[in-house]
């Protein structure tokens, strides 16, 4: 079949299909997206936000395994459907343990610790232990080898749970801020490229003082008014980011508002609300969505920096800008990973968006 026979939506499509890299991390912002919904089916710690404590074994190694003793709390409720996605109850004490020896209906242990002289043995009673019926269940059922595929964090933390559970927000908050940014952007951009005028320059008025404001010290100053907050940061990241999107679709509209299929519509005396919505923004999207995925890795950039500054989402949350701050000092004592590994999560995710983009840019650019 010719491309002449062929709709313009479909050639695109070929064209984004021949790009290897665009491809790529095309699918590789999919995966990520699945592995953030399911963060806590696949996650080690499905407690709520990963954070099951265990200061004793603080900042260890990739691959670092241990004996771990489980003491469940004295009511354990169900867990829900609505845990599998949001995490569930921390029901659960776990003790690092050395070893342990089974005495009449007790568990003598040794506590974790690297240092010889602070040993403690400790023992802890069959009662203690809700529900079960006897202390070699207790051994069987609560005794179990934990490894750490990623590590452990200052707090002891499972890194490789807090990783996927981060996730989420540099994910949603590009998918919300690119949002709100489109939707602001093709509000003003339509306005002032469709009417032209007085209303185009104070369009433009406001387009030129926001865009002369640095776009990290106005997030600072929104998430300030606003308050510190996971659904702040994003809306605060969302109306920093729309001057763009309005510069392109102004620019764009004053270039087909005079085409003839406008001029008829005019003619046919449809609304103006009718013609910019149903005649003219389909025609213009092309650029709102090339534009639209660069600004998915400048929402996820600036929301790592304002975790970093502690402006971001807040603890015991869980972000991969507020894992960098947590251990950037870690780089030069000698566990880099700590930090690195987010930043390395940064940077791929950031790198997919930015190569999708431009993939999506060489599809959609009719003169190819």
């Amino acid at each position: 079949m010719s491309k002449s026979n062929q709709s313009l939506t479909s050639i695109a499509l070929q064209k984004f299909q021949k790009n290897f890299w665009g491809v790529f991390s095309f699918g590789y912002i999919a995966l990520m997206v699945l592995l953030a919904l399911f963060a806590y089916f696949l996650a080690p710690d499905n407690s709520e936000n990963a954070n099951q404590m265990h200061l004793s074994i603080h900042s260890k190694s990739p691959g670092f395994s241990v004996q771990m003793l489980s003491i469940p709390a004295e009511k354990i409720a169900a867990k829900t459907v609505k845990g599998y996605f949001f995490g569930h109850p921390n029901q659960v004490t776990e003790i690092p343990i050395l070893e342990y020896t089974i005495i009449g209906n007790s568990i003598q242990y040794i506590e974790y610790t690297e240092d010889v002289d602070l040993k403690q043995v400790k023992q802890i009673h069959l009662d203690k232990f809700i529900g079960y019926a006897s202390i070699q269940q207790v051994e069987k059922e609560l005794i179990t080898n934990k490894k750490f595929l990623f590590g452990t964090d200052k707090y002891g933390r499972d890194l490789l749970s807090r990783m996927l559970v981060g996730s989420r927000v540099s994910i949603a908050i590009g998918f919300v801020a690119v949002l709100i940014s489109v939707i602001v952007g093709l509000f003003f951009g339509a306005l002032g490229g469709y009417y032209g005028g007085k209303i185009d320059a104070m369009v433009m008025w406001l387009v030129n003082v926001i865009w002369s404001i640095p776009t990290l010290l106005l997030v600072i100053a929104i998430t300030l008014a606003l308050g510190k907050g996971f659904w702040q940061v994003f809306v605060a990241v969302g109306l920093t980011m729309w001057v763009e999107v309005a510069r392109v679709v102004r620019g764009q509209i004053i270039s087909v508002k005079e085409m003839q299929y406008v001029t008829a519509a005019r003619a046919l005396g449809f609304s103006d609300i009718r013609i910019i919505l149903n005649h003219i923004i389909p025609n213009i999207m092309a650029p709102v969505i090339v534009i639209s995925a660069a600004n998915f890795a400048s929402a996820i950039l600036i929301e790592s920096g304002l975790s970093f500054l502690g402006l971001g989402a807040q603890p015991p949350i869980p972000s991969w800008g507020g894992m960098i701050k947590d251990h950037y000092s870690y780089i030069i004592l000698g566990k880099p990973y700590l930090a690195l590994v987010p930043g390395t999560a940064i940077m791929l995710i950031t790198l997919a968006f930015m190569m999708t983009g431009n993939a999506l840019r060489d599809a959609l650019d009719v003169k190819q």
